[in-house]
This record gives structure tokens, sequence and C-alpha cells, in this order.
């Protein structure tokens, strides 16, 4: 906790797992990537999500910008599947290493608010 704060931390994202590629049996599109939104496990729980920027934040080796953290946004597409995976598209096609990693999911407001704009 920090010093003087009162309370408990509050956290103004959804996690998600990103699970890969949206692909068919013999083809892979990496422009669109499939997450699993935590706590959310039907169709129509997905659909509060469309239109919602995500972010994956990741670590680099090389400090740019004063940071070694680096960030990819992307938006919510739409639903894939009836189980809670939505589709996503982010600015620029995710890296491999990203599979099984965690995504933020953000509401616009925050984004605004914050001055994060993608």
């Amino acid at each position: 906790m920090v010093k003087g704060r009162q309370g408990e931390r509050v956290r103004l994202y959804v996690r998600g797992t990103i699970l890969g590629y949206k692909r068919s049996k013999s083809n892979q599109y990496p422009n669109t990537s499939l997450i699993q939104v935590e706590g959310v496990n039907t169709k129509e729980e997905v659909a509060w999500y469309a239109g919602k920027r995500m972010a994956y934040i990741y670590k680099a080796k090389v400090k740019k910008q004063g940071s070694h953290y680096r960030c990819i946004w992307g938006k919510v597409i739409r639903p894939h599947g009836n189980s809670g995976v939505v589709r996503a598209k982010f600015k620029s096609n995710l890296p491999p290493k990203s599979m099984g990693a965690r995504a933020q999911i953000t509401p616009h407001i925050l984004i605004h608010a914050i001055g994060f704009m993608p």
C-alpha cells in the first residue's frame, strides 16, 4: 500500500488472457486475436465489452522514453463462440510470445480521463 492511502486498491480494468490468433484448420489469421475475458462465460455478457479498448503491456530490454514497458493498443471487435471469448484487433499484430499472457480491457471513460488514447 502507498503511504497515506486509505482502504483497498481499486482495479480500473478487466483482465483477459490471450489465447491465440483466430484460425481455421489449416490457416491462422494473426490480424485477429482471441481473448478470454476473466469472469465472462456467455455470449450475452461479451456484448458489453464490444468496442472497448484493450492493452497488451510487456517489458522490453531496451529503455525507450524512460521506461522498459511497452504497450500495444487494441479493440474488442465481437464475440467468438458461446463461452465468453472475444475477438480483438490490435494496432500491430500481437507477437507469438504474447500467447497465454495477460491483456487489460479498459472502459472508454477511463482512457479519455487519463489521456491514454492510442
